[in-house]
């Protein structure tokens, strides 16, 4: 997220410690995120090889992406809410290292129910990591780099997206699923260290309650911004957790090469997290509307074009830009929506963001197990057309967001 579309917060963060221990907490807790983000989407490029071990459909195997995001929805409210006035430090100590033997236990999954147990451990991390770890910047840095601060830490949520799947499929591609899923532990395990190394204690001063929650959800700006929310995120999830059957049975590409269409894929979502992040703070109904319409199109006209290399190839790529804008125009609405909640704004944001992420994944799989992968496509395109028509109502409605105090 750039730094124009973060709220001003007072910083908490000691003016005794370094810059570079205060920065290397930052991004202790961006790797955090990270590794969170990429361990979520995982099974996305890996989901045929999974599948075809525990003999389960491709629908039934989207049932990793749909544990996940159903219990980081719950979560997110009832762990922030339940642990207020714990240490932050220690709060993210535990869910990483929950987050390291979650991915240690899907490598060794004798059967697929363990690996659904393994999801939904990292369902309860990503609700709780990442609505204490997004409005942490205030106790790391001070106040001048708050923003800067945040900035990184957001970083972490479309690099993880973009990076997490490509690099997954490569590494399950060479040596097999189970050993990414490994991998993945060893680096959370590193993060863990790095996180008990440079963060400081972090007392909440702050509680979030669910009176303040529910009262962020009477407000008319917080109810568009879950409802595009929940548009966009089930155009793209609905469809991307089944992009590997696609090219696979449409494109008819062969795996080695399907790895190569995500790392293009992953390229074009970083830099359409730069793109969206510079242009959502000055125009944030036109650069959201914008992203929805290409992903709109982009899955669209898959199923026409999507059967040459070169046409899957090219979509592709708009899809990645698209994509890679739509974490950071959400966040920069519901911040817009409460600019005096931040830490309330990123429960809802994450609740709403894996809750449709879940149900994405859920129809996308009834979908394709009933019919084909073009039409998990076509759907998915029709929800992304909803979603630019709701961010149109609300430029029509002459809504305004409050200004922040």
């Amino acid at each position: 997220m750039s730094a124009a579309t973060t709220s001003s917060v007072p910083s908490l963060a000691s003016p005794d410690r370094s810059p570079l221990v205060s920065w290397l907490a930052v991004i202790a807790v961006t790797a955090g995120i990270f590794s969170i983000v990429t361990t979520e989407i995982l099974p996305i490029g890996l989901l045929t090889s999974i599948g075809s071990s525990f003999t389960v459909s491709d629908g039934m195997a989207g049932l990793m992406m749909t544990m996940p995001g159903f219990l980081a929805a719950v979560s997110a409210p009832l762990v922030t809410v339940a642990t207020g006035r714990v240490d932050r430090r220690v709060m993210l100590g535990a869910f990483i290292l929950l987050l390291a033997l979650a991915n240690f236990l899907a490598a060794v999954a004798p059967n697929y129910g363990v690996v659904l147990i393994s999801r939904v451990m990292v369902g309860i991390t990503i609700g709780g990591f990442w609505s204490i770890g997004a409005g942490l910047a205030g106790q790391l840095v001070p106040a001048r780099s708050v923003g800067r601060a945040t900035s990184v830490i957001f970083s972490a949520v479309p690099l993880g997206s973009v990076l997490g799947v490509p690099l997954g499929t490569f590494i399950g591609d060479i040596a097999g699923w189970r050993t990414a899923f490994l991998v993945m532990g060893c680096f959370t395990l590193a993060v863990l260290v790095l996180l008990l190394l440079v963060v400081p204690p972090l007392p909440s001063d702050r509680a979030t309650r669910l009176d303040l929650l529910g009262g962020m959800l009477r407000s008319v700006n917080t109810r568009f911004a879950l409802v595009i929310t929940f548009l966009v995120v089930l155009a793209h999830f609905g469809t991307y957790t089944y992009v590997t059957p696609f090219l696979e049975q449409v494109t008819h590409v062969s795996s080695g090469l399907i790895t190569v269409y995500l790392l293009l894929y992953g390229a074009a979502g970083i830099a359409g997290n730069f793109l969206g992040g510079s242009a959502v703070g000055r125009h944030p109904r036109a650069t959201f509307a914008a992203v929805g319409a290409s992903i709109a199109g982009a899955t669209l006209l898959l199923p026409v074009l999507g059967g040459s290399e070169a046409g899957a190839v090219a979509l592709l790529i708009v899809w990645g830009v698209a994509y890679g804008a739509v974490p950071v125009c959400s966040q920069t609405w519901f911040v817009k929506a409460a600019p005096g909640s931040p830490e309330a704004s990123s429960v809802l944001f994450t609740a709403s963001f894996q809750a449709t992420i879940s149900i994405g994944a859920l129809v996308g799989g009834a979908v394709l197990d009933r019919s084909s992968p073009s039409a998990v496509m076509v759907l998915g395109g029709l929800a992304a057309v909803l979603m630019v028509l709701v961010t149109w109502a609300h430029r029509a409605g002459r809504f305004s967001w409050p200004k922040a105090s």
